[in-house]
């Protein structure tokens, strides 16, 4: 992961103050999208999406920080909009870690729900 990957940028919802950031790592090729509340530094989820059978984190016309499904679901995770409903759906189901660590988890899942959620499937949500 670049310096750039590792500053975490603000995102405030409900006057709560989170930080989070995206990275990249290889091998297996995954993107990364870590959440951490400001005023809990040691306590932070991991979303962790992985390459594999209908799931894309690299492609020709794909950046950092961007991943898809083979159905025309597609997400950027650098976009404040799109890291809001990310943590609104880890809220939902109890992912948020309440103690020190580390808290990695399969993001595919959550994707899943964000991209059906969408009446168009496709496109960048904000």
């Amino acid at each position: 992961m670049s310096r750039r990957e590792r500053v975490p940028r603000r995102l405030v919802v409900d006057g709560t103050v989170w930080l989070w950031s995206v990275g990249h790592l290889h091998p297996p090729c995954r993107e990364l999208l870590t959440l951490r509340r400001a005023d809990a530094p040691h306590a932070r989820l991991r979303l962790v999406f992985q390459e594999g059978p209908g799931r894309v984190t690299q492609g020709a016309y794909m950046g950092a920080g961007q991943v898809a499904d083979t159905k025309d679901g597609y997400l950027n995770l650098n976009e404040p909009g799109v890291v809001r409903r990310f943590l609104d759906e880890a809220t939902a189901r109890d992912l948020l870690p309440t103690a020190h660590g580390l808290h990695e988890t399969d993001g595919w899942p959550l994707f899943d729900a964000l991209v059906e959620d969408r009446p168009e499937r496709a496109g960048v949500a904000g």
